[in-house]
């Protein structure tokens, strides 16, 4: 296929206008570190003190911004929501309570349904935040503390269509989230608890007794089993590998394809020996209660394609393969 050379490319309307747009927006956002100040650190510490929710607010397309603002708040510790402001003057107030704090979001900071409900909230008791690119404002005046998010143009040449505003807002948006983050003292692990579905998730949250193989699943060879029978139980479990443990349960030894190969090579009279005879001592193991995540690292260290789980007091509990990691998408 084509494609245009560089030049060609840099001369084109269409990315002419997008490097335009990226202008723009980049100006606002290194003009909006400006605004940063004791409002910002006010509103961080308000956050982190609020018992109840952060419910934020706003209209249009700040309130598209708002939602994402409150997801983003949500999955990095700060329990927040999206109340439409229309929706909360014909019931959705009910949903504020006097121990949350409220993010109210506009850049001209004169939304008519933002400022029906200032009274109500202030009644409530409720602090107000408020994000606007207008620090007289209705919205202004009647909020506990003022995040400026104030730009100079829009990136819409006709200057109408809200785009560096709702980058603006978007930016201060995730500052103040981080900045709860890391006043929370945020880990990854708390970022996969909110995230279970995710990558991070499965590796941070899933365990090796997750997704080990149990009971009879295990290959587990008996002491009166032939080595025949035991290739047939290696095969019957997809696993590759045979288990050998002593009365109480504890493993003593295991038996793979990679040793059977070793074994081939050795010239070894397989048809006779006995499976016991065979098995490797000593065998790899981890904690069932080990993150899935840390098996695979031993598994990829060792070169090893299974490992044994134990519990507590060392008795096999069942049998982890690199197979298992994959469908758990730990790898």
């Amino acid at each position: 296929m084509h494609m245009p050379t560089s030049a060609q490319n840099a001369l084109h309307p269409y990315v002419l206008s997008a490097h335009r747009t990226l202008d723009i927006e980049s100006l606002s956002l290194l003009q909006l570190k400006f605004n940063i100040g004791d409002s910002f650190i006010q509103t961080v510490d308000l956050f982190h003190r609020t018992v109840g929710h952060v419910i934020v607010m706003g209209m249009g397309k700040s309130g598209h911004i708002g939602r994402k603002i409150a997801a983003t708040l949500s999955s990095t510790g700060t329990p927040a929501f999206f109340v439409h402001p229309a929706e909360a003057s014909h019931g959705d107030l009910g949903m504020v309570t006097s121990s949350d704090t409220v993010l109210a979001i506009s850049n001209s900071g004169e939304s008519d349904e933002l400022a029906a409900i200032l009274p109500l909230l202030k009644r409530l008791g409720v602090p107000i935040v408020a994000m606007t690119g207008n620090a007289d404002s209705t919205l202004a005046t009647h909020s506990t503390h003022v995040l400026i998010t104030h730009v100079e143009q829009e990136a819409c040449p006709l200057n109408l269509a809200p785009t560096a505003s709702t980058t603006a807002q978007l930016a201060m948006g995730d500052a103040i989230a981080i900045a709860c983050l890391e006043r929370r003292g945020f880990q990854a692990t708390d970022f996969a608890a909110a995230h279970p579905g995710g990558a991070l998730g499965r590796k941070l949250l899933t365990r090796v007794s997750d997704i080990m193989r149990t009971g009879a699943s295990i290959p587990i060879v008996t002491s009166n089993m032939s080595f025949l029978e035991m290739m047939k139980l290696m095969s019957a479990s997809g696993l590759g590998t045979a288990v050998a443990v002593d009365e109480i349960g504890m493993p003593t030894g295991i038996f793979t394809d990679g040793d059977l190969r070793r074994e081939l090579m050795r010239g070894t009279d397989l048809i006779h020996a006995e499976p016991q005879t065979l098995m490797r001592s000593n065998p790899k193991t981890i904690y069932a209660h080990a993150l899935a995540v840390d098996a695979a690292v031993i598994m990829e260290n060792l070169k090893v394609t299974s490992l044994l789980a134990v519990n507590e007091s060392g008795h096999l509990a069942g049998i982890l393969n690199s197979n298992d990691l994959m469908r758990a998408k730990v790898i």
